[in-house]
């Protein structure tokens, strides 16, 4: 059973947009963190869509799960892809979506996943991405968990499209770009962190993300500092 006070934790967490700094890569990370903190699932990450309305990786909870949604991307077939194209939840067993999805299948299976789900970002007309959860066990989400699942994803869609209303100064289409934009900045401050100090990628990725709350700076500001100082 989910802990209540998790369950409202996230949820506040998700909707407090209302900051001077709002970090969407950093936001979006905490979406896939939670989500599979509180869906019990093994791996968690989000795509949105840029300017040119294509589908990007913005935040995974871990290498395995980052190559698994490129993938997605490179086959043009997947969960995300179709909870996006349909604006529906998605999931399903792998044994049983070979049919379905045959490129992406046996990939997501051989990396060590027998579930997946993904939950579009959306509301009303509006579709942002999708947020995908993946799971070891092969165990389908409840009835329960699947509507928890399509929440966060709607709360998270509504604080960005709040954060865009409130700055009236940018549009989202702009925002999502920079995020995306930031990312690559931020994998390669990861991968320099790693090779100096001999850390996985993930530690890496912590490593920054506590240096800018630390810091109180945003993750594409610390990792542009780290590119810029050659890794120190």
């Amino acid at each position: 059973m989910t802990n209540l006070g998790e369950l409202a934790g996230a949820f506040v967490e998700l909707a407090d947009t209302m900051v001077d700094e709002f970090d969407t890569v950093d936001f979006l990370d905490t979406l896939a963190h939670r989500s599979m903190a509180l869906l019990g699932g093994t791996s968690a990450g989000v795509m949105l869509t840029d300017h040119d309305e294509q589908l990007k990786i913005v935040a995974s909870s871990d290498q395995r799960m980052h190559a698994v949604e490129l993938m997605q991307l490179q086959a043009t077939e997947g969960p995300c892809l179709d909870a996006f194209r349909t604006r529906a939840s998605v999931l399903a067993r792998l044994d049983e979506s070979r049919e379905r999805w045959p490129l992406f299948t046996p990939s997501a299976h051989d990396s060590g996943y027998q579930v997946v789900c993904a939950f579009p970002l959306r509301l009303r007309r509006q579709t942002l991405g999708a947020l995908n959860l993946f799971r070891a066990e092969d165990r389908l989400p409840d009835p329960g968990e699947a509507m928890l699942g399509q929440a966060l994803a709607d709360v998270a869609t509504i604080g960005l499209l709040q954060e865009r209303a409130v700055r009236e100064s940018t549009i989202l289409a702009e925002q999502l770009q920079r995020a995306l934009s930031s990312r690559v900045a931020i994998e390669q401050a990861k991968g320099m962190l790693a090779e100096r100090h001999g850390i996985d990628l993930q530690l890496a990725f912590d490593t920054l993300r506590r240096r800018a709350r630390d810091t109180n700076q945003t993750l594409s500001d610390i990792a542009r500092q780290v590119v810029g100082n050659r890794g120190r």
